[in-house]
């Protein structure tokens, strides 16, 4: 089994696809090297863009250049890329300006670099826009296909990535969909939403959980808007209620989304495990233990939450 960075795949992708797409341009503010496009840079000098620590010009020149039949990908730590909200708004969102807004080091993930760099609303503002699709990938497979569909699109988008190394949960065989949710398990007691860093520790949750009899349907959301509604309303009628699973707030990010779809589609019990205050500085695996991200801790708050929703 593989453990890669989603950003670390994401730069992968761009260096290979680079060569097949020859309107493709990357735009850094200082970060190459961090966000993983300075592979890109190497090689294609004429088309990588580093404007330095400038991300509000930075979105405002990817709005341009898309409007102008490029492919622009325009790349930062999500916190300093979703902070420019105003030019994202105004540059890329009101105009429809086909840019590919790449936020990298999301969520408590990114570990020892504190709180002032860690994202944690990026996904609830994209969402506020109506017209930002918005992806997390679980694993490098599904990073470098969704890098590919991203080139192809025709539509605003955020692809949120992490810092740290990510174990694979897809065989060689899987194809992403967009606005489609992957099965992972099926199960008939609770259903599993989880996206990006906590897919991996929700299928382990799972599998805990199968040892207790207790069988937990686990559903990748790697596309957080469009929400897959029907698939997602199709395993709530199954299960006793739903748990989201998300490294950014339980507020605006996928537990909103899914609360939101609930609530007007299909009322069930639901519980939302995610951030509910600021981050703090530590190792992304402390980070995890604390706050509940792990597999014996998901499993832990399934139990509970099952406890209270009795058949």
């Amino acid at each position: 089994m593989g453990s890669t960075a989603t950003r670390a795949a994401f730069g992968e992708a761009l260096a290979a696809l680079g060569e097949k797409y020859s309107n493709l341009v990357v735009i850094d503010a200082d970060l190459a090297k961090s966000t993983m496009t300075l592979a890109f840079a190497k090689k294609f000098p004429d088309r990588h863009f580093d404007i330095g620590i400038a991300e509000g010009n930075m979105v405002g020149i990817g709005a341009g250049l898309a409007l102008a039949g490029k492919i622009p990908f325009i790349c930062s730590f999500a916190c300093f890329l979703a902070g420019r909200f105003e030019q994202i708004r105004l540059s890329v969102a009101y105009t429809n300006a086909n840019v590919r807004m790449v936020g990298t080091h999301a969520g408590i993930g990114i570990g020892e670099d504190g709180y002032s760099q860690m994202s944690l609303e990026d996904i609830a503002l994209m969402r506020s826009l109506p017209n930002i699709d918005i992806l997390q990938p679980a694993d490098k497979l599904e990073t470098l296909q969704a890098v590919e569909f991203l080139i192809n699109h025709d539509r605003p988008a955020y692809l949120r990535l992490t810092r740290h190394k990510l174990d694979d949960v897809h065989e060689a065989s899987y194809r992403f969909q967009f606005g489609k949710g992957d099965v992972l398990r099926e199960g008939s007691e609770v259903l599993l939403l989880a996206t990006g860093g906590l897919v991996k520790p929700a299928l382990e949750a799972a599998q805990a959980l199968a040892q207790q009899s207790i069988e937990a349907a686990v559903i990748n959301m790697h596309t957080i808007r469009p929400l897959d509604d029907e698939l997602i309303l199709k395993w709530a009628s199954k299960t006793r209620g739903v748990v989201t699973l998300e490294d950014h707030s339980i507020r605006g990010g996928l537990g909103g989304a899914v609360a939101e779809l609930l609530s007007e589609k299909m009322p069930v019990p639901l519980k939302r495990i995610g951030m509910s205050e600021f981050g703090e500085s530590g190792t992304q695996e402390a980070l995890y233990q604390k706050y509940g991200f792990t597999a014996e801790a998901i499993k832990t708050t399934v139990k509970n939450f099952l406890a209270k929703h009795k058949r």
